[in-house]
């Protein structure tokens, strides 16, 4: 059985423009004050229909990539049957089947166990929604 199961929630303002918001300096934070240089899990949940969670390297263009290939994937034109909100409103519903709205990662002596480039994101197309909440939960 684990020792320690904390919870955060982090309020995070993505405007009214399609988002990728890295995280991942909010997620060390966190287990700089809750993980004390224990082994075991971040869970990052996104408590919104319309937003979801990546893992992906941020600042050389991926993100923008990203947001791109979700154009691609999820136009917003009229083809949805989900119709409130801006025009196409409907895909941004479709998201967390692509990009959930949860990822769980390891954590190593307090530390969260990424790859070089890897970054934990935030990622919301709801333009609707400017106001979001990221709960952080370490596990260890």
């Amino acid at each position: 059985m684990s020792d320690v199961f904390t919870t955060h929630v982090l309020h995070i303002e993505t405007g009214t423009s399609e988002t990728v918001t890295d995280l991942t300096g909010d997620c060390e934070e966190f287990l700089n004050r809750q993980a004390s240089g224990r082994d075991g899990l971040l869970n990052i949940f996104v408590p919104h229909a319309t937003a979801g969670v990546a893992v992906l390297e941020t600042g050389a263009g991926s993100d923008d990539d990203l947001l791109a290939a979700l154009h691609t994937l999820l136009p917003a034109d009229d083809r949805w049957q989900h119709r409130h909100g801006s025009p196409g409103h409907g895909r941004d519903h479709v998201l967390p089947a692509l990009v959930p709205p949860h990822a769980t990662l390891p954590v190593i002596g307090g530390r969260l166990a990424l790859g070089t480039w890897q970054s934990v994101c935030l990622v919301d197309t709801n333009k609707d929604n400017p106001n979001r909440q990221v709960r952080l939960s370490f596990l260890g």
